[in-house]
């Protein structure tokens, strides 16, 4: 990650909160970039940093025995990397792995900590979206126990276009099975399918959404559930 001076950017969770708050906190921060690929941290690793992504986003991946992991959750420019220093517990309890390169506003833990005191709306906030995550986590194991895979890509696809703001980005089906949990031959049929139905096209590793009703409609009901958690709690 490189760093630069510190700007304010359009993080949701930062826009939600008081001019004063908002300020209070930036004011602490630099913006830095997110390269695809890079372990922000490993689960178990002490929490050194918050970022608040405002163009990268980020996949959060719990290890499984004898496989390289499973993502659980997606963090973008509505969310906060380091939620659980809201506990006071500084241990990452996944990987933190960049899933799409772009920028994000980062202050040390420790300052983060001290601006949490201080600011009873920051408090607030952040404790209904460690209701949402809670909410995301028991959504996505759900979804993985019972979902088939082409709904779980669908609604995979949905999340990933949310947090890229584009139509078109960048993912191999071998990172994809890597996500999902699944044989990559199980991606390769989903991912045909779908583009079969016209909903994605699928070219040297960059898909593009091309008809995104369509592909709510091939999701799982998982999306919507998650999507309207989020607007109801964090309105």
């Amino acid at each position: 990650m490189t760093a630069t001076p510190p700007v304010f950017a359009a993080n949701r969770l930062l826009t939600a909160l008081p001019t004063g708050d908002r300020e209070l906190i930036v004011r602490h921060c630099e913006v830095i970039q997110f390269k695809f690929g890079e372990i922000v941290y490993n689960q178990g690793d002490q929490i050194r940093h918050v970022y608040f992504p405002t163009g990268g986003f980020i996949s959060l991946v719990t290890p499984l025995e004898g496989n390289a992991g499973l993502e659980v959750g997606l963090i973008g420019n509505e969310g906060l990397l380091g939620i659980t220093l809201l506990l006071g517990v500084e241990i990452a309890p996944f990987q933190a792995l960049v899933q799409g390169s772009g920028s994000a506003l980062r202050l040390t833990a420790a300052a983060f900590t001290l601006e949490l005191a201080q600011s009873p709306a920051l408090q607030g906030l952040l404790k209904r979206y460690l209701y949402v995550t809670l909410s995301q986590l028991a959504q996505t194991a759900a979804c993985c126990r019972i979902h088939v895979v082409e709904a779980r890509l669908a609604r995979w696809l949905l999340m990933t276009q949310d947090r890229a703001h584009a139509n078109t980005f960048h993912i191999t089906h071998l990172f994809l099975a890597y996500m999902l949990g699944v044989r990559r031959v199980g991606i390769t049929k989903a991912a045909s399918s779908l583009q079969r139905r016209k909903l994605i096209s699928y070219q040297r590793g960059n898909i593009t959404i091309l008809d995104r009703p369509g592909l709510e409609t091939a999701a799982c009901a998982c999306y919507h559930a998650e999507t309207q958690t989020y607007e109801l709690i964090m309105a």
